[in-house]
C-alpha cells in the first residue's frame, strides 16, 4: 500500500531528531527558569509592536545562524581584534538591528531572573517562533537545551546561505547538505512572505537584463515598473517588500505571487518554473494549511540542526561575547 506524500516526507525527516531529542526537551527550563517563555513572550510583543519588521528580521537571523554550523548563536558574536565574525560577512550585513535587539532584550531580562541559565541559542529559537506566530504564522514546538558556541568566523559562512542569483540546482544541493529535502526547502522559502530585500539583491532583473529584454520576462510588467522607479536611483540601496500584497502578514500569499510573476528575488521566482519545486509552490498557493504544516515541521527540523550540547558549548552571559573574552578580553579564543 502506497503511503501518502506527506507521510513519506514526515517519515524521512524523523531521523534528524533521533540524536538530539533525548537531550533537548520542551520543558528544559521548567525548574531552573520557570518564567522563561513568559519573559520572552512579553519582550517579543513589546518589540514587534514598536518595530513591525522585527519578526522578519529575527526569522532571517535564526536561519542564517542555523545554516552555518548549526543553531548555536554564533551569528550573535561580535567581531574582535582576533576574529572576523559571521555577522560581519557581506551576506549578513543587511540583517536588521531590531532582530539582534530583541534577543539582547530577552537575554538581559532572563539574566536578571535566572542568571547563567538560558542560552542565547534557545532565546533566538523561541523568540523567532513567537514572532512568527504573532504575525499570523503557525505555532510549533521548540526543544530546548542548546548551548552557545565558543567561536564565530566569517570565513565559514560562504556556501551555506542561498543568494538570489544562485541556480536552483545549487540551492537544492545546499539545503540537501543540511538534510532538508525539496519540499522542506520550498516551505522554508515561504518565510519570504514577510520582510524585505534591498534593490542590490534584485536590480539586475530590472535593467538591461539581456540583449533581447530590458527586464526579466518572468516578472509581471506592472510590478517591474514600480520596482524600476524604486531602484532607479543608484545612490541609495532602497528596499522592497518580499511580498508586495500582504507584507506584514505571515500567510501563503508569497506562493500566490510567484504564480503571477510577483516574486521579488530571482531564486524565488525560479521555483514556479523548476519541475522539482513547482508542485509544492502550487500546493502551498492553494492550501495555506498545507504550507503552515510543512513550514512548522521544517522549522522544527532546522532548529535542532547541529545543536551544541553539554561541554560542546556554553551559556553566554552576553550574547555578543563568549564568556572567555568577558573574563579576559585580551585572551585569544582557543589559546
Amino acid at each position: 500500500m502506497a503511503l501518502p506524500l506527506f507521510s513519506i516526507f514526515l517519515f524521512s525527516s524523523l531521523t534528524l531528531f533521533s540524536l538530539t531529542e533525548s537531550k533537548l526537551n520542551v520543558d528544559y527550563y521548567n525548574k531552573t527558569c520557570p518564567q522563561f517563555e513568559k519573559i520572552i513572550q512579553q519582550i517579543v510583543v513589546d518589540k514587534q509592536l514598536a518595530a513591525p519588521t522585527t519578526a522578519a528580521g529575527a526569522l532571517r537571523l535564526f536561519f542564517h545562524d542555523c545554516m552555518v554550523g548549526g543553531c548555536d548563536a554564533s551569528l550573535l558574536i561580535s567581531s574582535n581584534s582576533f576574529s572576523h565574525a559571521e555577522r560581519d560577512t557581506d551576506i549578513n550585513l543587511s540583517l536588521p538591528g531590531d532582530a539582534y535587539d530583541v534577543v539582547t532584550r530577552a537575554k538581559t531580562a532572563l539574566e536578571l531572573q535566572c542568571p547563567g541559565i538560558v542560552s542565547c541559542a534557545d532565546i533566538l529559537a523561541v523568540a523567532t517562533r513567537d514572532l512568527i506566530t504573532m504575525v499570523g504564522g503557525p505555532f510549533y514546538k521548540i526543544r530546548l537545551g542548546r548551548k552557545d558556541s565558543f567561536e564565530s568566523y566569517a570565513k565559514d559562512v560562504e556556501g551555506h546561505i542561498a543568494r538570489p542569483n544562485m541556480t536552483m540546482d545549487t540551492i537544492i544541493n545546499m539545503f540537501a547538505s543540511k538534510n532538508l529535502n525539496v519540499q522542506e526547502m520550498v516551505a522554508l522559502m515561504g518565510a519570504h512572505t514577510i520582510g524585505f530585500s534591498h534593490c542590490s539583491e534584485f536590480s539586475k532583473r530590472l535593467f538591461k537584463f539581456s540583449q533581447t529584454s530590458e527586464f526579466d520576462p518572468t516578472m509581471n510588467p506592472t510590478y517591474v515598473q514600480a520596482l524600476q522607479t524604486l531602484c532607479g536611483n543608484n545612490t541609495k540601496d532602497m528596499a522592497a517588500f518580499n511580498d508586495v500584497m500582504t507584507p506584514g502578514k505571515f500567510d501563503n500569499m508569497y506562493f500566490i505571487n510567484l504564480q503571477k510573476g510577483l516574486g521579488l528575488l530571482a531564486s524565488d521566482q525560479a521555483m514556479i518554473y523548476d519541475q522539482r519545486t513547482k508542485p509544492f509552490v502550487e500546493l502551498y498557493a492553494k492550501d495555506q494549511d498545507a504550507f503552515f504544516k510543512a513550514f512548522a515541521h521544517a522549522m522544527e527540523k532546522v532548529s535542532v540542526y547541529k545543536v551544541k550540547l553539554g561541554k560542546m558549548g556554553e551559556v553566554r552571559r552576553r550574547c555578543d561575547v563568549v564568556n572567555q573574552l568577558q573574563v579576559n578580553p585580551n585572551k585569544k579564543i582557543g589559546s
